[in-house]
């Protein structure tokens, strides 16, 4: 049984259907890249998958467990990073992953916090409040609220946009050694993601999948894989 399963999931929003009939799975030690252009259903499809949104029809299932039928179970094997992910901006880092933990449940959420600082490399600026750190900190305060319960699903919107070259890095390397561990979607625009981080590749248009196929594959396509993208999200 796949960790992450999607089943012809479709979301209208009144007179626009943002998603038509989006199937797939990811796997323990997959990196699912979930690329498209904007408005092409990425969000909304996350947002399916993690329960924030219900679907007209269609389901979701983390690991094994239906997002609409279940829930909590379900939310206890993810961890999710919205795009701009929202914090309490006048806690500090350290104080905002233990509010994260305590309303986890964590049987040591002092413990728990200490690991995700040394992870996410947050200990230098632990006591620094959120509203005060740069944007690439600030994202990476949000994954490390997703990842304090070290679950077995992440489903990650957007992890790198507007970060600089070595932000991208950093947030590629705490992806990648974790990655064996877990099912991953990352949901992107961004090509250079596929050959750095993906194993998968999901393209979505117009709310519709158009390729789900191995990075091997999908980068045998062509050099160019920008004309690929245009190519397949045309």
């Amino acid at each position: 049984m796949p960790l992450i399963e999607a089943k012809n999931l479709r979301k209208s929003y009144g007179a626009l259907l943002a998603v038509r009939d989006v199937s797939f799975t990811a796997d323990r030690g997959e990196v699912v890249g979930f690329l498209g252009p904007n408005g092409a259903g990425k969000s909304t499809t996350m947002k399916l998958l993690t329960g924030h949104l219900r679907a007209d029809s269609g389901s979701a299932a983390v690991a094994g467990h239906d997002v609409a039928e279940n829930p909590v179970e379900a939310k206890r094997h993810l961890g999710y990073s919205p795009e701009g992910a929202p914090a309490y901006g006048e806690m500090t880092v350290r104080e905002f992953l233990r509010f994260a933990a305590d309303l986890r449940g964590l049987a040591d959420p002092a413990e728990r916090v200490r690991a995700t600082l040394d992870l996410c490399r947050l200990g230098e600026v632990a006591g620094q409040s959120v509203d005060t750190l740069s944007k690439g900190y600030r994202m990476r305060v949000g994954f490390a609220q997703a990842v304090i319960h070290d679950p077995e699903v992440l489903i990650l919107d957007e992890p790198t946009d507007g970060l600089d070259p070595n932000q991208k890095h950093e947030v590629r390397r705490i992806l990648k050694d974790m990655a064996a561990r877990k099912a991953v979607i990352v949901s992107t625009h961004i090509l250079e993601e596929v050959a750095e981080l993906c194993t998968r590749v999901v393209v979505i248009a117009r709310g519709e999948i158009r390729c789900d196929e191995t990075r091997e594959k999908f980068l045998a396509r062509g050099a160019d894989l920008n004309a690929v993208f245009r190519q397949l999200t045309a």
